[in-house]
């Protein structure tokens, strides 16, 4: 059941450099924040295999690099690339208003739900 979209600031988009991501606590939860060419992203921080902080991963297009092991995420799907088991971090609508990055954390969204 989806709850009521409740728009968190996250970061002002100045703060997170083009093709990177930056971690963010919020009320006991971290996710991470990416900068694309064209959008914002956000998505669980932990990588579900050993932990590792996504938000310090390599960017390539719209994927990131864990780097704990190389594990590579699709940032909009949150889905692993090229893992035969079904993984995947959860993701998170995103929207910039006035230049501070939202997210709306009420509603995670996983592919595998």
């Amino acid at each position: 059941m989806t709850q009521e979209n409740i728009w968190t600031p996250l970061a002002r988009t100045g703060d997170i450099p083009l093709n990177e991501g930056r971690a963010i606590s919020i009320g006991g939860r971290e996710v991470a924040v990416f900068h694309l060419d064209n959008c914002f992203l956000t998505i669980d921080n932990r990588c579900p295999h050993k932990g590792g902080p996504l938000c310090d991963g390599i960017v390539a297009g719209a994927v990131v690099v864990c780097p704990l092991h190389g594990r590579r995420f699709d940032l909009e799907t949150g889905a692993a690339v090229r893992v035969s088991e079904a993984v995947c971090v959860a993701t998170y609508a995103t929207r910039v208003e006035a230049g501070v990055v939202l997210a709306d954390l009420n509603n995670a969204r996983r592919v595998m739900d």
